[in-house]
C-alpha cells in the first residue's frame, strides 16, 4: 500500500518539485497552498505524514500544526527558512516531530520522512501491540514492560511517561512539554516532578534505561543512540 503524504507549501515551483520526488519513490501527495485548506484535506481524508511550511498565506504553519495536535498524532515535518532556536522550540512544544531548515534537498526529505515513519511506527507485532527497543519491549495492550524477558513493575504515571517518550523517538523534548503532556496542564506540580520521574524509570529499566537521553538545558530525549 502506497503511503499518502499531504504537502503544505504556498509556492508552486517549490511544492511541484517535492511533489517529484516523493512521487518517484512511489508515495501518493495531496497538496495545499494554504493553512487553511490543509485543514480541510485532513479533516476529510487520512494521510500518513505532513510535509508544512511555516510562512504560509491565511494562517501560518504553527497555527495549522497546533489545530492538527488537537485532533491527531499524524507525523509532521516543519519546512522553514528560520534557523533560529527558538522557532524549532516551539515547532517541537506545538508537536511536530522533525524540523528542515531551507535550502535543502528534496532526496534527503523523502529520506527523512520514510525514516521518520518508521520512527513513529517503531518495531511493533502484528496488531501493533509490541514496542521493541533491543532488549526493552512495551506490550500496550496488555499495559505492561518488560527488559529481558523480566516485567518491570512501572506505576502508571512512569508507564505513561515512557508511552510519551517513545511516541516522539528522536526528538528532543523539554521538560515543560513532558509535564504538560502527561501530567496535565492543571498539574500544580513543579519540572522537578519530570526529573525525578525520569530517574526512577531509568532506574527501573536497567541498562535499557541508557535509550533515554538527557539532553542539557534542553529536555528528555528516547532513542537506541543516546
Amino acid at each position: 500500500m502506497k503511503r499518502r503524504i499531504l504537502l503544505v507549501e504556498d509556492d508552486v515551483l517549490m511544492r511541484e518539485f517535492i511533489t517529484d520526488y516523493f512521487k518517484k519513490e512511489q508515495w501518493e501527495v495531496a497538496e495545499a497552498d494554504n493553512g487553511r485548506l490543509a485543514l480541510e484535506i485532513v479533516e476529510q481524508t487520512s494521510v500518513d505524514l505532513i510535509v508544512l511550511d511555516i510562512m504560509m498565506p491565511e494562517m501560518d504553519g504553527w497555527t495549522v500544526c497546533r489545530r492538527i495536535r488537537e485532533k491527531s498524532d499524524v507525523p509532521i515535518i516543519i519546512i522553514t527558512a528560520r534557523v533560529e532556536d527558538d522557532d524549532q522550540i516551539m515547532g517541537f512544544e506545538l508537536g511536530a516531530d522533525e524540523y528542515v531548515t531551507k535550502p535543502f534537498s528534496p532526496r534527503v526529505l523523502v529520506a527523512r520522512a520514510t525514516a521518520l515513519l518508521k520512527r513513529t511506527e517503531g518495531t511493533i507485532g502484528r496488531e501493533g501491540e509490541l514496542l521493541v527497543y533491543g532488549q526493552l519491549i512495551v506490550n500496550r495492550k496488555a499495559h505492561t514492560v518488560s527488559v529481558a524477558d523480566d516485567a518491570v513493575n512501572l506505576s502508571p504515571k512512569e508507564y505513561d511517561l515512557l508511552l510519551f517518550l517513545i511516541k516522539h523517538y528522536g526528538k528532543v523534548l523539554p521538560r515543560g512539554y513532558i509535564l504538560d503532556a502527561v501530567w496535565g496542564y492543571d498539574y500544580l506540580g513543579d519540572l522537578r516532578t519530570v526529573d525525578t520521574h525520569i530517574k526512577k524509570l531509568r532506574a527501573k529499566l536497567g541498562d535499557e534505561g541508557r535509550y533515554i537521553g538527557t539532553v542539557i538545558r534542553s529536555g528528555y530525549k528516547f532513542e537506541l543512540e543516546a
